[in-house]
């Protein structure tokens, strides 16, 4: 089936994924596009509607981005927030100049049009969010005033016959508490939509395009364990049936006893074949004495490839190969403003495989490449996993190498082993496994005076990482109780050889990330 889309031109904001997700959130399919995508990408995807998001510019700035002309000539409604908005009424002849009092945090709406469609429902004081340096002292012709704070005039703005619309704070961030009724608005009332971003249509969408790609060929697909590649390998048994197979990697970089709960895991769930490969002593050797992390992860990936054409060569032949690729890695890969969907797969060097080779001898196939974590969850229990696979906390296809800091090393992944299997127990013994996102332990490679009964010790240090997260795309660390963590610091003490020292990392992302590499 044919999805109603509505097209989001990325400015640059920090919050352009995030808008994304809250249209996924309303059932409503979207795609995040640089803010200069030509027509013929639109004309692909055919939206129904059309958010301009924030972006750090200002539109009087030489080299500014701007609204490319066929977005308005489509005659379909846009919603443009915050640089969106003074963008709108910079190119339709407003006037936009610096602001005398910058907005930076939360505000107020102290006046609200409550007879607009955008703000239905909605009623004055609103609290809102707000991150601008800019304002518009002018609207353009035909616009109307929607909103204000005490501060600034035109909050929102609206050309009612021309069905556009401009926010000056966001309404996709938690602090805007009512913004997603107000996105709801616009993407029902004013757009039309159906709501039809169901997982239900998603798995059949899939299913249709999965076939419609692969035809009569035979399609061998990289198993992980983890819920990404799982979903994937469901989609593609039930599109291809008996033409996929599956392989699981050991490049022996995984947890403690992972190889052998994840091959049960797919013995239970899986009616694919499903084909395991050792391969722990060909990876240590290609991560001798390498220290870099992306070079570590290139080095990963290309072994990974390499692996699959040598099992294809055994097994096949195999024209296609699966991957569970998310949409996350699409955007993260295209970097701010030129975020893409194209024909071709351009996967960031930390995703499953760690980076592609020029010369891949196969065309891949990636169910999952339009989907949120969060998302592709809602379709494995749609598919029938259970919980436990569903849940499982997410795991970087390089494995430990990157949560190893320095070169990998045989006694190197024991000592990551032992001490990230004791973060784990530790966690989902206190029934937090649910509350968290992801939970492990890093190797750092510093190494700290400590005592120990009555000798002085020169051990390792662990790190604890523990987040909060929806889909990944931002993080929170985890607030963990203190006796929790005080259980794993003295148990990673006590039962880990080598090590004396443990300290939890307490990092949002942004400014950091999940991973430490």
């Amino acid at each position: 089936m044919t999805h109603q889309t509505i097209a989001i031109l990325d400015y640059g904001s920090q919050y352009s994924q995030l808008i994304a997700r809250r249209v996924r959130e309303a059932r409503v399919y979207c795609e995040l596009l640089p803010w200069h995508a030509g027509a013929d990408r639109l004309d692909h995807l055919r939206p129904v509607g059309i958010i301009l998001s924030g972006g750090p510019s200002s539109v009087y700035d030489r080299g500014a981005p701007t609204l490319p002309d066929h977005v308005l000539a489509r005659d379909v409604p846009v919603l443009g927030i915050c640089y969106g908005m003074q963008l709108l009424a910079h190119e339709l002849g407003g006037r936009v100049e610096p602001s005398p009092v910058r907005e930076y945090g939360p505000a107020e709406l102290t006046w609200i049009d409550t007879q607009s469609p955008l703000f239905a429902g909605l009623h004055p004081p609103m609290k809102v969010w707000m991150s601008h340096g800019d304002i518009i002292t002018a609207l353009p012709p035909g616009f109307v005033s929607l909103a204000s704070t005490p501060t600034t005039e035109y909050a929102a703005m609206a050309h009612p016959e021309r069905h556009i619309y401009g926010l000056q704070f966001h309404p996709e961030v938690a602090h805007t508490p009512n913004g997603i009724y107000l996105l709801e608005n616009f993407l029902y009332t004013i757009c039309g939509c159906r709501g039809d971003w169901t997982p239900a249509n998603v798995i059949e969408d899939a299913i249709a395009r999965i076939r419609a790609q692969v035809g009569d060929g035979r399609v061998i697909c990289a198993l992980s364990g983890g819920v990404d590649s799982t979903v994937a390998a469901m989609l593609i048994g039930r599109a291809v049936g008996d033409r996929l197979t599956c392989v699981f990697v050991d490049h022996g970089l995984l947890r403690l006893d992972e190889a052998q709960q994840v091959m049960q895991m797919f013995h239970r769930f899986l009616p694919v074949r499903v084909v395991k490969v050792d391969a722990q002593e060909r990876f240590l050797r290609a991560l001798a004495g390498v220290t870099d992390p992306e070079e570590k992860r290139r080095r990963i990936g290309h072994e990974f490839i390499r692996v699959f054409e040598e099992t294809s060569r055994a097994l096949g032949p195999f024209q296609f190969l699966g991957q569970g690729t998310l949409y996350p890695d699409v955007i993260e890969s295209a970097g701010p403003g030129s975020t893409g969907h194209g024909a071709a797969a351009k996967i960031k060097t930390h995703h499953n495989v760690g980076g592609l080779p020029e010369d891949l001898q196969f065309e891949l196939v990636e169910p999952l490449r339009t989907l949120f974590k969060d998302e592709v969850r809602e379709v494995g229990l749609a598919l029938g996993l259970p919980a436990d696979v569903v849940y499982r906390q997410p795991f970087p296809g390089p494995g430990l190498a990157v949560r190893i800091l320095g070169e990998v090393t045989p006694e190197r992944l024991h000592t990551l082993r032992l001490a990230d299997a004791i973060v784990r127990e530790e966690i989902e013994g206190a029934g937090l496994g649910r509350d968290v996102w992801q939970y492990f332990a890093v190797l750092t490679p510093l190494r700290t005076v400590g005592v120990m009964g009555d000798n002085r010790t020169y051990g390792h240090v662990v790190a604890v990482r523990a987040v909060t997260s929806q889909d990944g795309m931002t993080a929170d660390w985890a607030h963990l109780p203190h006796e929790v963590l005080a259980r794993m610091s003295t148990r990673i003490v006590n039962e880990v050889p080598s090590v004396n020292r443990v300290v939890y990392d307490i990092t949002s992302k942004p400014p950091g990330t999940i991973e430490w590499e």
